[in-house]
C-alpha cells in the first residue's frame, strides 16, 4: 500500500511537536500538546505505559497537515503531568484515566462545537480509549487501537471469587507494592543498560542509538514522585474490578446501539502482546477490524510511522466517505 502524501512531509523525529499546554483535572496538573487548525476535526493521541505525548513525535504533525486538530495528552502519572497524587486519589488505573480523558474532551475540545473525536491509543492508551468509549460513546467518532493490551481480552471472565478472597488479595497486593523497592528498581534501570533492554522489548528494530526515545522515557521516570505514581498504578491496575477489565469493556461496547467503528493495528513481531492474541480477539469479536504491520513491534506507530500514518489516514478517509 503506497501513497504520495509522505513525499511532501519530512520524517519528524523531535518529541517537541505542537504547542505545549497545561490543564487541571481534579486539582492535578495535566500536560498536553496541540497542533493543527482549530476548525479541523479533533483527533486525540493517547500514549502507552512509560511514555507520554512526546512519543507521537512521528505522527502528530502528519495528521495535522492532513486536516486534523491534533491533541496529545499526558495521562496523570506520566510525562509532564502530575505524579504526586492528592489524598483523595490513591490509585491509578484505566477507569481513572478514562475519566480524565472524557473530562479533557468535554472541557478542552468541546464536541458540541467541534464534533466527535477520533481516539488513537498505543497499548495502555488504547485500553484507556475503549474504556472511555464504554462510558461516553457520545464523545467518540472512532477508535484506532495500536495495539490493545491485556491478554484477558481473548476470553470473557466466567468465574468469580468470594468477597473475602478478593479483599485478602487486594490487601496482599497493597502490602507487596508498598514493601517492594520501586524507587531503587527505577534508578537501577535508568542508570544501566537495562533501560535499553526494556525499550528494545517493545521494538523490532534496534533502538540502541535512539537517544530521543530514551529521553522520552527516562526524563519523567527521574522525577521526584515517579516511584509513587508507579506504585499507585501497580496497585490500581492489579486490584481493578472485572468491569474495568478487557472482556467486560469489549462486551459493553459490542452492545452499544450506535457503536463507533474500531480498528486494531498490530505489529507482527510484537513480543509483549503477540499477534496470535489479536487473531483470537478478532475471531471472538469479528466486528473489530484488524490490520497487521510486518517488521514492527509493540510501539509500531513510532517504529514504522510512515506505514502507520498511512493506514490511519486511509481508515479515516474511508470512514468519511462511507457516511
Amino acid at each position: 500500500m503506497k501513497s504520495n502524501i509522505f513525499n511532501k512531509h519530512p520524517f519528524i523525529s523531535s518529541p517537541d511537536w505542537g504547542e505545549s499546554k497545561y490543564w487541571s483535572y481534579k486539582d492535578h496538573r495535566v500536560h498536553f500538546r496541540v497542533t493543527g487548525n482549530e476548525s479541523n476535526p479533533p483527533l486525540v493521541l493517547i500514549h502507552g505505559f512509560g511514555a507520554s505525548s512526546d512519543h507521537w513525535r512521528n505522527n502528530a504533525e502528519i495528521f495535522a497537515s492532513e486536516g486534523f486538530r491534533v491533541f496529545g495528552i499526558d495521562l496523570i502519572g506520566f510525562g509532564r503531568s502530575e505524579q504526586n497524587l492528592h489524598r483523595d486519589i490513591k490509585y491509578l488505573e484505566n477507569q481513572f484515566w478514562a475519566n480524565q480523558l472524557a473530562s479533557f474532551i468535554d472541557e478542552i475540545i468541546d464536541t458540541q462545537k467541534n464534533g466527535k473525536v477520533i481516539l488513537i491509543g498505543n497499548s495502555l492508551g488504547a485500553l484507556t480509549a475503549i474504556t472511555t468509549l464504554s462510558d461516553r460513546p457520545d464523545l467518540i467518532k472512532t477508535i484506532i487501537a495500536a495495539p490493545l493490551p491485556e491478554p484477558v481480552f481473548i476470553n470473557p471472565i466466567k468465574f468469580s471469587f468470594p468477597s473475602w478472597i478478593l479483599k485478602v488479595k487486594s490487601f496482599l497486593i497493597k502490602i507487596f507494592f508498598h514493601l517492594f523497592p520501586l524507587k531503587t528498581l527505577i534508578n537501577l534501570i535508568l542508570r544501566t543498560k537495562l533501560i535499553t533492554f526494556a525499550l528494545q522489548s517493545a521494538y523490532f528494530r534496534s533502538i540502541s542509538n535512539d537517544t530521543s526515545l530514551k529521553r522520552i522515557v527516562t526524563v519523567p521516570a527521574r522525577r521526584v514522585n515517579a516511584s509513587k505514581a508507579l506504585r499507585a498504578m501497580c496497585i490500581g491496575m492489579s486490584n481493578r474490578s472485572d468491569s474495568a477489565k478487557g472482556p467486560s469493556i469489549i462486551e459493553k461496547i459490542k452492545n452499544l446501539p450506535n457503536r463507533p467503528p474500531i480498528l486494531l493495528i498490530w505489529g507482527k513481531q510484537d513480543k509483549l502482546i503477540p499477534i496470535f492474541l489479536a487473531k483470537k480477539l478478532i475471531k471472538l469479536h469479528p466486528w473489530l477490524k484488524l490490520y497487521v504491520i510486518n517488521e514492527a513491534g509493540h510501539c509500531l506507530h513510532d517504529e514504522l510511522p510512515k506505514h502507520f500514518n498511512q493506514i490511519v489516514l486511509k481508515w479515516l478517509k474511508n470512514l468519511k466517505t462511507s457516511k
